[in-house]
């Protein structure tokens, strides 16, 4: 099982351990600002960290992959910017080539959405972070405080 995440809260700086599987949505336990939810699943909990109260946004990727290495900081600054409205989780297809399998992981990287533990949508190859936001924004719910429209 991947190890739980530890994630500094950007507004007060406290350490917080984030788990790869839970309910609700990860907030700091010092000032309850949302956090960024970004963990790296295996194939023990995969089922289980796809299962979220928000959208999960899987980006499946290998250590050798150059545009995998181009696009996941965006992912990662991506999960920062929607914390509290993404979960991001990484999963490496070489320690995981089952779970790549089964979802289709012929080419990387491969960004996949899930709501509900089910897939909604899917992203072939390392686009610019403006095309990958307006990709996801019609999967996300508005932000707490934002009216929706």
């Amino acid at each position: 099982m991947a190890a739980p995440a530890i994630v500094r809260c950007t507004n007060c700086g406290k350490k917080n351990r984030i788990a790869v599987a839970a309910r609700g949505t990860p907030r700091c336990s010092v000032c309850h600002t949302p956090l960024p939810w970004i963990v790296e699943a295996d194939a023990q909990d995969f089922a289980s960290a796809i299962d979220a109260d928000v959208p999960v946004l899987v980006d499946f990727w290998a250590e050798w992959c150059g545009p995998c290495r181009m696009i996941s900081p965006v992912v990662e600054r991506l999960g920062h910017n929607l914390a509290g409205r993404l979960k991001i989780v990484k999963l490496d297809v070489d320690g995981a080539p089952e779970i790549a399998a089964r979802h289709g992981a012929q080419s990387i990287p491969l960004l996949i959405l899930f709501s509900d533990g089910e897939e909604i949508d899917r992203l072939v190859g390392a686009v610019p972070e403006p095309r990958l936001r307006q990709w996801l924004e019609p999967h996300l719910s508005p932000a707490a405080g934002t009216p929706s429209s």
